[in-house]
Parts: structure tokens; C-alpha cells; sequence
């Protein structure tokens, strides 16, 4: 069966269920939490709380009609061997390094309470959690074979924040082949014209990145094709 989702720019996404994931990305406490990394850093929280309801909603249709779910958190192991220098110093001078000590834990280090994902959206039993010590989603990690192990073709993109580890597992995923959307309104930056501006790049070029839609429009999509499944089964039993 495969559904049809309208997209920006008068743009078409076509997709099976089935071969499809939904990669929600980074919604941790540590990036939406005031007491979290983010936080402490004095960024605006708010972008990034506002999608929380919308990536709920996205999460429930892709659960009910098939739609694979994985569920990504950038950390570090407690020993910090997996963070380089560079990401150290970086983190020290936004006001949160990696591995010091904050209201939920260690930053940004694996086990700690700040690393884990909001209480809102917690991953259901057997929803596979990608741990990353980077940016993307494939770096270092075994995603891709878990993907390719599922037969996903397809990839439905959310999370926080666009311009840098969504967009960083957007454009891995498609240099590895996979057919990718991304979810507008499911997705958020602490600054708005960042968001913008990246989902100007994904079009540019003929859509050289994929294309983009709403959750809205996906959930519809899968949920009027679910309408009208049912009602052709009726029909063929009249």
C-alpha cells in the first residue's frame, strides 16, 4: 500500500508504511529542559517545546498504521572518550561543557537523567534508541544496519534542531540512498530564521535533499488511507 503526501512546493512524497521509518531526533532533556544543557546555556526553549504536541501526534499515526519508530540522543560515554576537543571547547564557551556537573546530571553523558528523552516522549516497548556521540544520526552508531535490516526504504524526519543534527542525519541518510522527509512542523530551532533557512537548503537545488511536508499532512494521508481501506473491505463484502 502506498500513501501520498502533499508537499511543499507542490511537491508529492510517496511511501510504504511498511518500508518507512520515523526518526524522532535529540528530544532530550538536556536540549528542552530548562534545568538541561540547553537551558543553562540561556537558550529560548520555547521553538523547541512547541513542536512536543505535534511530534506526539506524529509519533501515535506512525505507531498505528506500521510506520517503523527509532529514537536518537546525542551523548558521550561517562569517560568522555568519545568527545573530541574540539566538541569540549565548543560546549565550555556556550556555558554547558559535556560532562560537567548540572541540575540533572553530567551534560550531555549517557546514563544521566538530562540525557534521556522527555517524559512526553518516551519510545514504546521495542522502539530502538540510536545512541550518538555526534551531530549525525548514522555517525558511529549502528542505525543504518538496523535500517537496512528492516527492509526501510523511506525516512520520516523530527526532532530538534534542524540545522544541526537533524539536518546532519538528513544529509547522511541521503548519501546512503534512503528516500527522505522532513517534517516541518515537527521539527525546531532556537532560532526561528535557522529553521527557515534550513529548509531552504533541503529544496534547493530541485529538492537535493528531500522533500518537505507537514506531520499534519503525513497523519492525514496515512489516516484517510486507512479510511479507505476499510471501506473497500466493506464493500467487497456487501
Amino acid at each position: 500500500m502506498m500513501i501520498s503526501v502533499s508537499c511543499h512546493y507542490d511537491r508529492h512524497f510517496d511511501f510504504a508504511p511498511q518500508r518507512t521509518a520515523l526518526i524522532v531526533i535529540d528530544m532530550q532533556r538536556d536540549f528542552l529542559a530548562p534545568e538541561g544543557a540547553s537551558g543553562v546555556s540561556g537558550f529560548d526553549l520555547a521553538p523547541l517545546r512547541a513542536i512536543i504536541p505535534r511530534v506526539q501526534n506524529m509519533l501515535g499515526a506512525a505507531r498505528r498504521h506500521g510506520v517503523s519508530v527509532f529514537h536518537t540522543r546525542e551523548g558521550h560515554r561517562a569517560d568522555l572518550a568519545d568527545l573530541s576537543a574540539t566538541k569540549r571547547q565548543r560546549t565550555l564557551e556556550a556555558g554547558a561543557q559535556v560532562g560537567s556537573s548540572g541540575p540533572l546530571g553530567r551534560f550531555m553523558v549517557r546514563g544521566e537523567f538530562g540525557h534521556d528523552l522527555i517524559d512526553e516522549l518516551q519510545p514504546a516497548v521495542g522502539e530502538p534508541i540510536i545512541d550518538k556521540p555526534g551531530y549525525g544520526a548514522f555517525y558511529a552508531t549502528d542505525l543504518e544496519h538496523l535500517l537496512r535490516s528492516k527492509g526501510i526504504t523511506h525516512l520520516l524526519l523530527a526532532g530538534v534542531t534542524t540545522q544541526c543534527c537533524v539536518h546532519s542525519t538528513l544529509r547522511e541518510a541521503v548519501d546512503r540512498g534512503f528516500s527522505c522527509l522532513t517534517l516541518a512542523d515537527c521539527c525546531a530551532s532556537f532560532e526561528p530564521a535557522l529553521h527557515d533557512a534550513t529548509l531552504q537548503i533541503i529544496a534547493s537545488e530541485a529538492h537535493l535533499f528531500g522533500w518537505i511536508a507537514n506531520g499534519e499532512n503525513v497523519i492525514s494521508a496515512l489516516d484517510n488511507q486507512t479510511i479507505e481501506t476499510t471501506r473497500r473491505a466493506i464493500e467487497e463484502k456487501a
